[in-house]
């Protein structure tokens, strides 16, 4: 069927069967492997995260600007998870289309979410300890350490529907940026689908539930270095976040996007 959009990228009617096809396996994935390739994602989207503090602590950057550039290296964590291999909770849940499909059952898809999302956690953090001993928080005079805590400060303050409906939003954008690079055949293609959503999801302030898990422990390490921190986040504050954006993303990816394109190309199958 690809041959009918001239050119070798698979067909949606094609990516959606691929798609349910990957999810079979993710859901029957070994506890062990699962658990690592959880890991492995969350301390991937970490690096990304890390990259996007980066650009935040240039005060040079006009805001536009700051918030495009932070969007564009971000997408290194997702990329890194759909090329190097890894499993995120986030990208998991387009596993609502095998489900819908009856390929794998309900038990099977907790399964995976509850595992990795826990597995994408323990990454997400232990890379911000690493980051915080390696001195990176220092960086630019402590600006690097400084962004980690506006930005986590700025999350934890957000209204819990707030938080739901920007974790609605950015996963549509994630899961189809995941949906794109499964058409794709090369490394190429598949990051050439990945950078805009990504970029699109962080440039407008959208929330990822498994970054802000790096983000949070890395600010809340920065504070614990400090004197007198001039505010306070709390792991209250993170948790306050991250049911709701967990909910969200989880709205998002498997509804919005998983069960609409089941409907459109697998339901009448």
């Amino acid at each position: 069927m690809s041959e009918l959009y001239g050119s070798d990228a698979y067909a949606p009617r094609e990516v959606a069967q691929r798609i349910e096809t990957v999810g079979v396996a993710k859901a029957r994935l070994a506890t062990v492997p699962l658990l690592m390739l959880g890991v492995l994602a969350g301390a991937f989207i970490g690096l990304g995260s890390l990259a996007f503090l980066v650009v935040r602590a240039d005060a040079s950057l006009g805001w536009a600007a700051g918030q495009w550039l932070g969007g564009g290296v971000f997408a290194l964590g997702l990329l890194l998870v759909v090329v190097a291999g890894a499993e995120l909770f986030t990208g998991n849940n387009l596993l609502a289309m095998a489900w819908a499909d009856g390929q794998i059952g309900t038990r099977e898809v907790l399964r995976n979410w509850g595992w990795v999302c826990l597995a994408n956690f323990v990454g997400a953090a232990g890379l911000a300890l690493l980051v915080f001993l390696s001195g990176q928080t220092a960086l630019h005079g402590g600006a690097l350490g400084q962004a980690a805590v506006k930005v986590a400060l700025a999350k934890q303050a957000l209204p819990w529907h707030e938080a739901f409906f920007r974790g609605v939003l950015c996963n549509v954008l994630v899961c189809l940026a995941v949906w794109m690079a499964m058409a794709g055949r090369s490394v190429v293609d598949k990051a050439v689908a990945i950078v805009p959503p990504v970029a699109t999801f962080v440039a407008a302030g959208f929330e990822h539930s498994i970054a802000n898990m790096f983000f949070f422990p890395l600010a809340m390490l920065v504070q614990a270095s400090e004197a007198a921190p001039a505010a306070s986040v709390t792991w209250g504050g993170m948790l306050g976040n991250l049911l709701p954006v967990i909910a969200g993303n989880l709205l998002g990816g498997s509804v919005l996007v998983g069960l609409t394109y089941h409907v459109i190309y697998r339901r009448e199958r």
